[in-house]
């Protein structure tokens, strides 16, 4: 048999009698330095846990040996110690793919996650929990990038908390994050700090160490001092965005390229449908304040974030709308220029009512995450084409990849690609 037990920083003090019971009696010891350590008297072989390869080559030549000596019996096993829990990013997995599962019993200690969360007073049963020990911060990335409420990080020396808090400023995230550092928990030597992600360069942490990110609700709707701020290009981090989506808006590069493709000029009157958060609206209103712009969207909870950012970027010329399209759009003033950022199921109609109120020379903008919607918004444009030949059309498709640290190299992170229709309206009596 081969008995796995989990061990934490706080020894031989910290396991149950029965399980002190199993490692007394066992033939043969594999473990960490440290681990060992714990166990000075005990009489045992021992085996240093290091290269796995090989220690599992030597757990299969013991286990043959005594099988030959015809000595195999109860009184004859191997323990291992690992730290923590041995099924949770432990060796555990390694073990259960070489031997047969009927021949290994395991005893969990509680894991560095338990104890870093209970630490901090969180709850955790709803936690994003990844490892970058060994491997890379794609996962990582992608949990940061959808605004995971809490994420569980298992570090390592090359991916460790200061190379973590340079992935997050790189990232321009619409979401704050706390920034936890939990170091050799359940030892005499922890501690568990919170740090300021801004400041937190290249100080000194213990090879044993986790990182606990926590998003922050909101970014409080203190107006900002514009005078800081790009006139072109918000940083997406800046605005408000949703609670449980906070990736859900217009990435500032893909609003530099729109607010492009609309040709704006002053003193026009611009819909925004499907709004969302705002952020193309606000862009446009900051550019041009002698312009109208509505700022269009069905849900409640996108027409009070637009509001926010409204009252937080200072901008009053922007008129937040509740409401559908295409419906909503009979009671607005004809406007020059469109965006679509979303559309729902009701794309034709609303490019409908859009070619019917637009203004001769208007363009029509369109944001696009599906091959269905830009099939359905080409069919549109044939269609109308064939009664009024005025209308034509261009397609960019936009795959940009921002730069992210990783360790002390760079690596490209891709954002989500999409498509922009741009459809211009050319009177031909102009």
């Amino acid at each position: 048999m081969i008995y796995v037990v989990g061990i934490g920083l706080d020894g031989a003090s910290g396991l149950s009698e029965s399980v002190l019971n199993v490692i007394a009696g066992a033939t043969i010891l594999v473990g960490s330095d440290r681990h060992l350590s714990y166990f000075p008297e005990h009489l045992a072989g021992r085996l240093i846990l290091g290269d796995l390869t090989e220690i599992i080559v030597s757990i299969r030549q013991q286990l043959t040996r005594w099988e030959i000596e015809k000595k195999q019996s109860t009184n004859n096993y191997i323990v291992i110690l690992v730290s923590g829990d041995p099924l949770f990013f432990g060796l555990g997995r390694l073990l259960i793919a070489e031997f047969p599962p009927e021949q290994l019993t395991f005893y969990p200690h509680i894991s560095s996650i338990q104890l870093a969360f209970n630490r901090i007073k969180i709850p955790w049963q709803d936690a994003r929990i990844l490892s970058v020990h060994g491997r890379s911060m794609e996962t990582l990335i992608q949990a940061l990038q959808q605004g995971a409420e809490k994420i569980a990080i298992l570090t390592d020396n090359l991916y460790n908390p200061s190379a973590i808090a340079q992935l997050i400023k790189s990232l321009d995230l619409p979401s704050r994050y706390q920034f936890w550092v939990c170091e050799n928990l359940g030892g005499k030597d922890e501690r568990v700090q919170q740090w300021e992600i801004e400041s937190l360069k290249n100080p000194e942490f213990s090879s044993l160490n986790i990182v606990i990110l926590l998003r922050e609700s909101g970014l409080g709707i203190e107006p900002l001092d514009l005078s800081k701020i790009p006139t072109f290009g918000i940083p997406d981090q800046l605005f408000f965005s949703y609670s449980d989506r906070p990736g859900l808006m217009t990435k500032r590069e893909v609003r530099t390229l729109i607010l492009g493709e609309l040709a704006l000029q002053p003193k026009q009157t611009i819909w925004d449908i499907g709004a969302g958060t705002g952020s193309v609206s606000i862009e446009i209103a900051r550019l041009f304040p002698d312009s109208t712009v509505y700022s269009i969207e069905k849900t409640a909870a996108g027409t009070t974030l637009i509001e926010q950012n409204r009252q937080r970027f200072q901008v009053n010329n922007l008129v937040s709308i509740h409401g559908e399209a295409p419906e909503i759009l009979h009671h607005l003033r004809s406007p020059n220029r469109i965006f679509i950022g979303g559309s729902g199921s009701n794309l034709s109609e609303i490019l409908g009512i859009c070619s019917i109120r637009l203004s001769p020379g208007g363009v029509i903008v369109l944001a696009l995450a599906t091959i269905e919607h830009l099939n359905t918004a080409l069919n549109w444009l044939d269609q109308r084409k064939r009664i009024e030949r005025s209308w034509s059309y261009r397609i960019l498709n936009v795959q940009l990849s921002r730069s992210v640290p990783v360790a002390n190299l760079t690596r490209f992170s891709p954002l989500n690609p999409v498509t922009l229709l741009t459809i211009s309206h050319h009177s031909l009596f102009a």
